[in-house]
């Protein structure tokens, strides 16, 4: 069984600070995944997206098929996983509680405020302006986390309170039997 320690938030809220942060901290070597990794290595066309030789629109369902069914290959091989990722689809959530089943999954909420967001959306300039403040108005709603993090908090103090919630999830529950 892998563990997977999922962070989700909006565009630019910090779990990629977060992740690298606790990938330095933590006891197992963990694999740290996003989107982001694909996109700056290369894997897709970025450029030929962006130019409109080809329609994001177009592949964006089986590369996320893909995406997503890797993070089971990664996991059922026996990798623990540290992931990044907006659940900005419906059924996502589901579908990866499905493709992970098995496996001790902690999911965590990375929570920025709505001014932070989009000021750091500029800044970084690899974003579509506005989807930030998109992911904020939406992502969270409904959802149940494991632990919920303030990226104003600072990533140490994020990372120290992550470390602490997972620990307690992951040791043996006693019966009072």
């Amino acid at each position: 069984m892998a563990q997977i320690i999922f962070l989700h938030g909006a565009s630019s809220s910090g779990k990629s600070t977060i992740a690298k942060t606790l990938q330095k901290r933590i006891e197992k070597p963990f694999w740290h995944i996003s989107i982001d990794h694909l996109r700056d290595a290369g894997v897709l066309p970025t450029e030929r997206y962006k130019n409109g030789d080809f329609r994001w629109a177009d592949a964006r369902m089986a590369f996320f098929d893909g995406f997503h069914g890797s993070l089971k290959a990664y996991a059922d091989a026996g990798n623990d996983l540290m992931l990044e990722h907006i659940l900005d689809t419906e059924g996502w959530l589901e579908r990866l509680a499905h493709l992970l089943a098995g496996h001790d999954f902690f999911f965590a909420a990375v929570h920025c405020p709505l001014e932070l967001l989009t000021e750091r959306e500029a800044a970084r300039g690899d974003r579509r302006l506005g989807s930030a403040k998109r992911d904020f108005e939406t992502i969270h709603v409904g959802k149940t986390y494991d632990i919920e993090l303030r990226s104003e908090d600072g990533a140490e103090a994020n990372v120290e309170k992550l470390l602490v919630a997972w620990k307690m999830a992951a040791a043996p529950q006693v019966s009072s039997n």
